[in-house]
């Protein structure tokens, strides 16, 4: 059975459900690493990834985004010219009641009855303008930094913008 498409759980409705020890077998995010580049460094541009709608990003997603954003930045920049950490973590249980299809189903599956769903996975979820994404670069690593928050922004169900600071 395939999973249910993203966009049924972008939008946040009802209450959070973070309570694993209730729930056997949740999948674990598939976020590798949340701090990525060079740790120890000091880097005087701070550039971050809003999001403009709050919703629900799920691990996938995160992921995707921080393999894209890391890909051009160390193309660009070079594996130690940046420093990059996603500011959300997915603690939101997504729950997916399987429904058998074709031939002999109505014999197999209840429906909806009891329909509480199986454990198919985590979400973040984000408020209107809240950080996803922070990047810390050197002036002449600027431009590299924004085209990376945008492929990483592409990967994320809610439109988003970027903002920059500098250190003086």
């Amino acid at each position: 059975m395939a999973r249910k498409p993203a966009r049924m759980y972008t939008r946040i409705r009802g209450q959070a459900y973070t309570r694993k020890e209730y729930m056997g077998g949740v999948p674990a995010p598939r976020i590798g690493q949340f701090d990525q580049g060079d740790l120890k460094s000091s880097f005087p541009v701070t550039l971050t990834l809003h999001v403009k709608e709050q919703c629900q990003i799920r691990h996938t997603a995160l992921e995707a985004a921080r393999i894209s954003a890391n890909r051009s930045l160390s193309k660009k920049a070079g594996p130690t010219g940046f420093y990059m950490k996603i500011r959300v973590y997915p603690h939101n249980v997504l729950r997916e009641n399987k429904l058998a299809t074709g031939a002999g189903a109505d014999r197999v599956s209840d429906g909806m009855r009891a329909a509480f769903g199986k454990a198919v996975g985590t979400a973040a979820r984000v408020k209107r303008d809240q950080c996803v994404l922070t990047i810390k670069v050197n002036p002449q690593h600027i431009d590299a930094a924004k085209e990376a928050l945008y492929r990483a922004s592409v990967k994320l169900p809610s439109p988003c913008y970027v903002q920059i600071a500098q250190k003086k």
